[in-house]
């Protein structure tokens, strides 16, 4: 009990102590992870201008964005594409609270009247844009939330619409910021002034050049100390993020000429047929010749991995090496085995026939609920669709007059007002994904005049055929087709290969035990943090994580799966971010520490004064060019030399130059003529093309410029928003 009451006494000194551990232990662990004390948090991908971007929204983002861009987008360009778009609005709204300007309701319904001025859903009877029409859908659109509606055909919900709303106002508000730009941008009468002194001032010279080719390279030392006093000085040019070099060896699953041979074989059982296999055993294949039911043939029998196409083609549209050799056989003959896109394939001319590959028409549509030409007002159902076009159809069928007047009236899509004309459909190019096949195939089945309903997927049609031309020979094929891949002896061995060479470069060197094997190592340098794509395998964004972990070492080998196949990667090197190294600048430095030395041993050489002197101790001539303006700074005979030809503006007539070096080689000058632009009574439409140059640079000079002033922290990798 004397120790309880001890304890007791002396509570509030125990609690302090095993308060100051506790904090002791926080901050020890604060230290030892500096990135919790230092580091944006994990859940920030940017700050821009103080503004943060969240991860979650960002990321929201960019799974709207893919999915808007479908599947040839990768995600990483997806990402970039939505990077550079918040960069932009962070930057612009800077501005616009700045100026303290905004995008009110008033002005927003201005905007969606601009906007949708043109859309029938939101005309009235006279064709005239209705605002209650517009307040009707969005007030529906709330009503269905989160269900979507409908606009154009396309599923839309209340969020995409404010969406839309809000990608209206950004886009006015960044117009009216530019525009605010442009108004206070003029060209003044001294500025036109200039422009026009600096296109019609001339002058005339006679000049000596000294290449600098003259001067062999292998003559002129350049060392790293050379090399690295260039990067300091051109500090800004090398600037560099921080990157990774890496190597690697591919192991492709390709299909082998044994592979190929077998898939080859396998084919001319159906062109040949057999009634006996290997075994003896019976299996009936018939000749691909001699089949009626070509769809189960070549689809279930046949197993092709191209179905059949119930559709003629032109000649045009049959693979070009093959095209002649097909269309020259007979209905039943067979065509292969052949190599065609990635494929052995089998051709069975089943039909040939006279197609017009271009159809004029007209429609009436009545869409109903549920078809894909419906809106938020369409009330009308399947049936009643039906019976509306059965009753109009007599009416129309035989009266041109009459069908136009009536498409004109009901018709909702873009072919209202225009007497319901489609205009020309090529039979070769139409896309079956994007124009119902049930339409074309009445248009090119049937011949001109001829007027009928069809059922698509957009609504009850009645189509009116009103011309044809070019009619050309069409040709119905079957095609049996096997995709030329690896045999699975063939992917065991690529597997063996690439696991014997990984466990090898383990311990021995990468290159060497590449050389021995004879495989190619492809070195990729320079590979940045939110790259994506390796030369020669693609998408690769595991290869670029990996390179980039903290874990990852110089030297290190992994195994990374790649499209058919494996690659075994090394990683060469790190680079820090900052300057460049000697190493890597040195493409670019050497030619320019080169060109320095060079006009430096060309001006030491030389003490003559006079061209004629220069010309005679450097064994040359002198050469003339007249007509030379600072607009545009060319010398006839020497290339593009802005510093010679400004030194030759700045002499006077008859006086010579010292030795310049330009770009092309080392220079004297000597004035022969100087010619003044006109004097102009008034320099006002000199003034007002100054004026038009600046406004067409404000859209894009204007947004890098306040980018580049902006305070832009960006923090993906570091976020693994990768």
């Amino acid at each position: 009990m004397a120790v309880l009451n001890k304890i007791r006494q002396r509570s509030l000194f125990l609690i302090l102590i095993i308060a100051l551990a506790l904090f002791s232990f926080v901050l020890a662990d604060l230290f030892k992870n500096s990135d919790a004390l230092t580091a944006k948090s994990q859940n920030v991908v940017a700050t821009i201008n103080g503004k943060d971007v969240t991860r979650e929204d960002f990321l929201q983002k960019v799974e709207a964005a893919q999915r808007q861009a479908g599947p040839n987008a990768t995600s990483t360009q997806v990402m970039n594409r939505v990077w550079d778009q918040e960069v932009r609005k962070a930057v612009m709204e800077t501005q616009y609270d700045a100026l303290g300007i905004s995008v009110e309701k008033d002005q927003m319904r201005d905007i969606l009247k601009t906007s949708l001025a043109t859309r029938p859903e939101f005309l009235n009877e006279a064709g005239l844009f209705d605002e209650n029409k517009l307040n009707e859908f969005i007030a529906n659109l709330k009503d269905v939330y989160p269900q979507p509606g409908f606009f154009g055909g396309q599923p839309l919900t209340y969020s995409d619409w404010v969406n839309y709303e809000k990608q209206l106002a950004s886009s006015t508000l960044s117009q009216n910021y530019f525009n605010l730009v442009k108004a206070g941008l003029t060209g003044t009468l001294a500025e036109g002034e200039l422009e026009h002194k600096l296109q019609g001032n001339k002058v005339d010279i006679k000049y000596v050049q000294i290449p600098y080719s003259s001067i062999p390279d292998s003559t002129v030392t350049v060392g790293k100390s050379d090399i690295s006093s260039y990067i300091k000085k051109n500090s800004k040019k090398y600037e560099v993020e921080a990157s990774r070099d890496i190597r690697y060896v591919d192991f492709k699953e390709v299909a082998t000429v044994e592979d190929e041979n077998a898939i080859k074989a396998d084919l001319e059982t159906y062109l040949n047929g057999r009634l006996v296999d290997e075994t003896g055993r019976k299996d009936t294949i018939v000749a691909f010749s001699k089949v009626k039911n070509h769809a189960d043939y070549i689809n279930l029998i046949a197993g092709s991995t191209e179905k059949l196409n119930d559709r003629f083609v032109f000649k045009a549209n049959l693979p070009a090496a093959h095209a002649d050799s097909i269309f020259k056989l007979n209905v039943g003959e067979v065509y292969g085995p052949y190599k065609d896109a990635g494929s052995f394939k089998l051709t069975k001319v089943i039909e040939f026939k006279k197609i017009a590959d271009s159809v004029q028409s007209s429609h009436i549509i009545v869409p109903f609920i549920g078809s894909r030409a419906a809106t938020a007002e369409t009330k009308t159902t399947k049936e009643e669709a039906q019976k509306i076009v059965d009753s109009i159809l007599p009416l129309v069928k035989n009266s041109e007059s009459k069908f136009n007047e009536v498409a004109n009236e009901i018709n909702t899509d873009g072919t209202k007002g225009k007497d319901g004309s489609i205009g020309w459909i090529r039979y070769s190019t139409f896309n079956p994904a994007s124009f119902d096949p049930d339409f074309a195939d009445f248009l090119f089945e049937n011949k001109i005049g001829k007027v009928d309903v069809v059922l698509t997927q957009f609504g009850y049609h009645i189509i009116r055929i009103d011309d044809k031309k070019a009619v050309e020979n069409a040709i119905k094929i079957g095609t049996i087709a096997r995709k030329i891949e690896p045999s699975e002896a063939t992917i065991n061995k690529v597997f063996r290969d690439a696991s014997n060479f990984e466990i090898k470069v383990d311990k021995e060197d990468f290159e060497a035990t590449a050389t021995e094997s004879k495989y190619t190592v492809r070195p990729i340098n320079g590979i940045k943090a939110l790259d994506e794509n390796i030369t020669g395998i693609g998408n690769q964004r595991s290869i670029v994580r990996w390179a980039f972990e903290d874990a990852s070492e110089e030297g290190d080998i992994k195994r990374f799966n790649i499209p058919n196949g494996y690659a075994i990667v090394q990683l060469v090197a790190k680079h820090k971010e900052g300057l460049m190294s000697v190493e890597d600048a040195s493409i670019t430095a050497l030619p320019a520490i080169r060109k320095e030395k060079k006009a430096q041993i060309i001006k030491d050489r030389i003490s003559a004064t006079t061209l004629e002197d220069v010309a005679a101790v450097e064994n040359t001539t002198a050469k003339s060019a007249s007509a030379l303006t600072m607009k545009t700074p060319t010398i006839s005979g020497a290339g593009r030399e802005p510093l010679i030809v400004g030194t030759a503006f700045g002499l006077k007539e008859g006086e010579t130059s010292k030795l310049i070096a330009g770009e092309n080689g080392v220079y004297m000058v000597e004035v022969t003529k100087v010619t003044p632009a006109v004097e102009l009574d008034n320099y006002q439409a000199s003034a007002n093309r100054v004026a038009q140059q600046k406004a067409s640079a404000v859209n894009t000079k204007v947004f890098e410029a306040l980018k580049d002033a902006a305070d832009i922290e960006d923090n993906r990798a570091a976020s693994q928003v990768q």
